[in-house]
């Protein structure tokens, strides 16, 4: 137990640490290749973010525990919007522009429902899959599509100098110990909880789906930190899409797998309600004179205390 706590204090260490480089070479692509710093949040850093729930979701279906995987994508939904963007905004207040607050919230919340519709017959099957990875092909046009757009108003702290080379070695290398040290605190939370006699659902959608999340966090506490409130938004937004696209997909092709109610009835729902509460917060925060929206340290207090009522209907569950 000694050596799983050790683990987990280095890697959080090793977690922030590399959050910081990894955010940094982001910055310095994104002014290079001409993109905005959204752009970026929606793909680079939201798919090197979403590399863990990724793995674990192969590997998963591949041991035949289709439901960690499950437990891991919606946890790590509502862990994304209830912890990490209620951490972030408790750091500093986000600004969104038009598009993210009028387009991309409102498709998360479009895809969720796809998602509840999917599911309500507590399967899994192939099809399901399929259309949810035809609805990420979907997705990947539109970001493509809004890509080269103009910077936002909020957008106004200064990006790295890095050299083009520098720039990617600084991104890569700050992914990979991001993946590196959230795998280790997965591994090590995972190994108490089951010394523990935790259930694999129970596991997915607390340890793994938290220790999965955490690179998101300190990407997104990094991110706003140094002014990049359209990455931090991005990448959350990002990677909550590839969660339900990608990662809940992967059991699917393996074989129809059968669902517990409680996947439908309360972690779907909370998953709903989370990201609901953040579409309204971000319309109705809209400044039609300034053209962005701001969502405050208020609604930071609201998502994370949606997140600790979350984790007390989880375990007051049978």
């Amino acid at each position: 137990m000694l050596w799983f706590s050790a683990v987990i204090v280095i890697g959080l260490v090793a977690l922030v640490w590399s959050a910081d480089k990894f955010v940094e070479g982001a910055s310095a692509i994104a002014e290079r290749a001409g993109l905005t710093p959204m752009m970026i949040g929606l793909t680079i850093v939201s798919v090197g973010t979403s590399a863990p729930e990724i793995l674990i979701s192969v590997m998963s279906a591949l041991s035949g525990s289709g439901e960690l995987a499950v437990g891991n994508a919606l946890g790590s939904n509502i862990a994304n919007v209830g912890l990490v963007l209620g951490i972030t905004l408790l750091v500093k207040s986000i600004s969104l522009n038009k598009s993210t607050t009028f387009v991309d919230l409102p498709l998360l919340v479009l895809v969720v429902i796809v998602t509840g519709a999917l599911l309500f017959d507590l399967a899994l099957s192939r099809s399901d899959s399929l259309v949810l990875l035809g609805v990420l092909g979907l997705f990947f046009l539109h970001i493509i599509r809004n890509g080269q757009v103009s910077p936002s108003k909020s957008e106004v702290a200064p990006i790295p100098t890095l050299s083009p080379l520098a720039a990617w070695l600084t991104f890569l290398g700050g992914l990979g110990l991001l993946i590196a040290s959230s795998r280790a605190l997965v591994w090590a939370a995972s190994q108490v909880a089951s010394a523990l006699g935790v259930s694999e659902l129970l596991i997915g959608l607390t340890i793994v789906a938290v220790g999965t999340s955490l690179p998101e966090l300190a990407a997104s506490v990094m991110s706003a930190l140094k002014g990049r409130a359209d990455m931090a938004i991005g990448a959350i937004i990002g990677s909550n899409m590839f969660n339900l696209l990608l990662v809940l997909a992967i059991p699917g092709f393996w074989g129809t797998l059968h669902l517990q109610a409680e996947v439908l009835h309360r972690d779907l729902v909370a998953v709903f309600v989370t990201t609901l509460v953040l579409a309204l917060a971000a319309l109705s925060g809209w400044n039609r004179e300034a053209g962005v929206s701001t969502l405050t340290r208020y609604t930071g207090v609201v998502l994370l205390a949606l997140y600790v009522a979350y984790y007390l209907w989880l375990f007051a569950t049978p």
